[in-house]
Order: structure tokens, then sequence, then C-alpha cells
């Protein structure tokens, strides 16, 4: 057999093999929608630009949108904001403050939006090489669904890590002094 039917066969026999995204069964939004149901505190969700590689670990999930990111980043925001069990910690490449208009047309404009729709929320910034491998290495006990967009300006991904929505940190250590922790 030649190769790229190889390729082709194993597809076919194992579609939810780690390196390939998932088919999708409706719309990214309803996708999503679904996983965020499932989700909770400790998973990810990544919002990429569109040369973000597809990862190889069974609990990254990949769902190409098709859409503007900044849609993407809106819709995903308000879509957690809405639910009771989560809420976002975000996290931005530390690269993007480095990146000008010079550098890559659109940025500016990208980065005004980004800053009004994350104005109420505090914004962790990171090398998006220390955020692959915080991903990563979450993957091996969490699930990590990330959402693929049409955007081509470097450095701006988007990773939001889901905490408990009815359940501050405040609160988590207050209970910790309690047990003695």
């Amino acid at each position: 057999m030649k190769p790229c039917i190889k390729i082709i066969v194993l597809i076919l026999l194992f579609p939810n093999a780690p390196g390939y995204a998932q088919k999708q069964t409706g719309t990214w939004h309803e996708e999503f929608m679904k996983e965020l149901k499932l989700m909770g505190h400790r998973n990810w969700i990544l919002i990429v630009d569109a040369a973000y590689p597809l990862q190889g670990k069974p609990a990254i999930k990949t769902i190409c949108t098709g859409e503007d990111q900044l849609t993407v980043v809106r819709e995903v925001i308000n879509s957690i904001d809405e639910a009771p069990h989560v809420f976002p910690e975000v996290f931005l490449d530390r690269e993007i403050d480095f990146i000008s208009e010079s550098d890559a047309r659109g940025i500016d404009e990208y980065k005004k939006s980004l800053w009004d729709i994350f104005s109420n929320k505090t914004v962790i910034k990171s090398m998006h090489e220390d955020m692959i491998k915080k991903v990563d290495e979450a993957a091996k006990t969490f699930n990590i669904l990330v959402l693929k967009t049409n955007m081509t300006i470097p450095y701006t991904s988007v990773f939001l890590r889901l905490n408990c929505g009815y359940w501050t940190p405040g609160q988590e250590s207050k209970l910790r002094q309690k047990m003695g922790d």
C-alpha cells in the first residue's frame, strides 16, 4: 500500500487518534457550548491564530472555527461569563507588546479591540513558549479545547484557564487555613 493511502486508512480507522482534529458535528459555537458544559476547574480553552499547530496529545481537541479571532474571543468570553460553574483566567503572549504595526499590519487595531474585550478582566502575559509548556503539562491530566481562527497576525493566542465559578481562590485559601494546610 502506498504511504498516502496508509495514512487515509489510518485516519478512517482511528478518527480520534492523537494529532487529528476531531470531526465537528455542528457549528464551532455549538461544539464549544457542548464542551463548556463538561469543562471545569483546570481545563483550558485556547483561541488561536491560523498557524497554531495541531497538537498530538489525545486530551487536546482542536476545532477550526473559520471565523475572525476577535469574534471568537468575544463569543467565548460572553459564554463563559454566563456560565455559573467557571470563570476564565486570561493569559496572552508577552511578545504581543513588542510587535508594532510596521511588523504586523493590523496588530494595533487587534490589541485595542482585545483590551476592550478584557477591560474588566485581569490579564497575565507570559512568553508564548511558556504558555505552550503550561498547556502541554495540563493536557497530561485535563482536557484542552483549541479554537483555531483565521487570524494571520503572530503572537495573538488567547489562553483561558478555567477556574471554579462558585468557589473563589480567596475562599479556598481560607478553607486551607482552617484545615491547617
